[in-house]
């Protein structure tokens, strides 16, 4: 059992604690707001702008002149994954469940022969990667979005992804991030990034347009690939930006309801212990009196 003063340093350490997760709350919660606004606001660039090349790509697929961003290198031997985690942790299951699918997809790729390769983004993924695949890591970066994430910082992500693919170091390229859907809920998301993947074409519309381009398709796609790759990198860090405050928001909330139960029980105990004492010294006392 115990004793009074432990429950009290016990009662101490817990409601500093407490300040400190409320303190963080607060802080994730500002920080969510101004994430949340630049994600939502980059989806709808992004959306068009894979339909727009998704409509370029579909006269030129599979054709001899078709941009290698877009015909791939003809293999499917060697894949690298980009895994797209966060620097700092007490943010949830935010990390654990992008490394799950991580592991997952390597899993899958390994058992199907594949060469798998792996470019981290963020401490917390190389961290725990580098522990069960440290010789599959051929490039780790960290501290992207500090102060703010910016384009040049994907810029620089998405250059260095075709350095390697220009070199022959891999036939595709897959990101792995968390997709914000809300501050408790975020979907876990694999994209191919490399060769490009057109989305479905919609029907064309009755009495669609034929359109003639200057210059020709495999012009545009070659020079708009590779700016495509750099925004949708841009916008899958945008989304993990947000999936990371949200989950540390919920997580510091129910950190600070843990404590608080916590001292509340911590305090129940305290008085019940203080009142057993000071009723065994009353005891004493009488038995004393009475006896003499």
């Amino acid at each position: 059992m115990p004793s009074l003063k432990d429950l009290r340093n016990r009662i101490r350490s817990v409601k500093s604690t407490q300040k400190i997760t409320s303190a963080m709350k607060m802080v994730a919660a500002s920080r969510l707001r101004r994430a949340q606004e630049q994600a939502e606001a980059a989806r709808p660039y992004s959306q068009r702008m894979e339909r727009m090349l998704g409509s370029l790509a579909g006269n030129l697929k599979g054709m001899a002149n078709a941009p290698k961003l877009l015909a791939g290198t003809g293999k499917d031997a060697t894949h690298l994954i980009v895994v797209a985690t966060s620097d700092r942790g007490l943010a949830g299951g935010f990390n654990a469940t992008i490394l799950r699918d991580a592991r997952r997809m390597i899993r899958e790729l390994t058992a199907a022969g594949k060469t798998v390769k792996l470019m981290t983004i963020g401490r917390k993924g190389r961290d725990a990667l580098r522990r069960d695949h440290a010789r599959l890591i051929v490039e780790s970066l960290t501290e992207i979005g500090r102060p703010t994430l910016t384009f040049d910082a994907a810029r620089d992500v998405a250059e260095r992804l075709l350095a390697r693919f220009e070199a022959g170091e891999f036939d595709a390229c897959t990101i792995i991030y968390n997709r914000f859907k809300s501050a408790i809920s975020q979907i876990v998301t694999r994209q191919a990034l490399i060769p490009f993947v057109p989305p479905e074409a919609a029907a064309p519309a009755a009495g669609a347009g034929v359109y003639e381009f200057e210059p020709e398709e495999g012009e545009i796609l070659a020079d708009l690939l590779p700016r495509n790759l750099a925004v949708q990198i841009y916008t899958a860090l945008l989304e993990n930006a947000a999936s990371e405050q949200g989950a540390r928001m919920t997580a510091m909330d129910n950190a600070t309801r843990n404590a608080g139960d916590m001292i509340n029980n911590l305090n129940i105990t305290y008085n019940r212990s203080r009142q057993a004492a000071i009723t065994k010294e009353l005891i004493e006392i009488i038995s004393g009196a009475e006896a003499l």
